[in-house]
């Protein structure tokens, strides 16, 4: 008996500096809906070329320009992306309030506050430099551009939340380095990090801290 108190003792304090140094409330649904999105986004996306290969419109896969809407698939897939990551970022925001609810924890606080600025100081910079990518119609590069700073940007902040995060960091960024080997297969290494690992990812942040 009194072994088993000194566990649960332990496990409380550690428990009680987790709370003290890092945002816990992360909902692992949001990393599952935001891999669905992504994928979804995917597929959209995999028309959005072949109905441009088909209507002979490459030469504006590869660059933005004043064409038409329906004759722009380079602006119609920003425009997907765009909306993937609006939707994701909503959701997101939503079930981890209503988890940090239930916990009866706030969701703004020192630890979260630390959590946003060490995760969008990199990605600012890796939307930045994609910016410049497009600038230049380095459009293979944008892809893989996008998992490693992405990548890079969890990994930052995986000291200040569950050490989860870490992981789906190091696949984005592995993922996007091997992607600048393989021009041209910019979407399904897009598909495969941002939803495929989203969704392991969110899954097992479920299972292991949600449940």
């Amino acid at each position: 008996m009194t072994t088993d108190k000194y566990l649960e003792d332990i496990k409380e304090i550690r428990s009680l500096m987790n709370k003290s140094t890092r945002f816990i409330s992360l909902s692992g649904m949001s990393g599952v809906m935001a891999g669905i999105y992504a994928l979804i986004g995917s597929v959209m996306g995999y028309f959005i070329i072949q109905n441009a290969y088909r209507n002979g419109y490459t030469e504006t896969l590869n660059r933005l320009n004043s064409t038409p809407w329906d004759q722009n698939p380079s602006l119609q897939i920003l425009v997907v992306a765009t909306s993937v990551l609006f939707m994701a970022v909503c959701t997101a925001f939503f079930l981890t309030k209503a988890k940090a609810k239930k916990h009866q924890q706030k969701i703004w606080t020192k630890q979260s506050i630390r959590l946003v600025i060490n995760f969008m100081v990199p990605l600012n910079i890796g939307a930045l430099f994609t910016l410049a990518l497009l600038q230049y119609q380095f459009i293979g590069l944008i892809a893989p551009a996008m998992l490693v700073f992405y990548g890079l940007a969890c990994m930052n902040a995986a000291p200040y939340t569950l050490g989860t995060v870490k992981y789906l960091g190091v696949s984005c960024a592995l993922l996007g380095l091997i992607n600048t080997q393989f021009i041209g297969y910019g979407l399904y290494f897009w598909a495969a990090g941002f939803g495929l690992c989203h969704i392991i990812y969110g899954t097992v942040m479920y299972y292991k801290y949600d449940r």
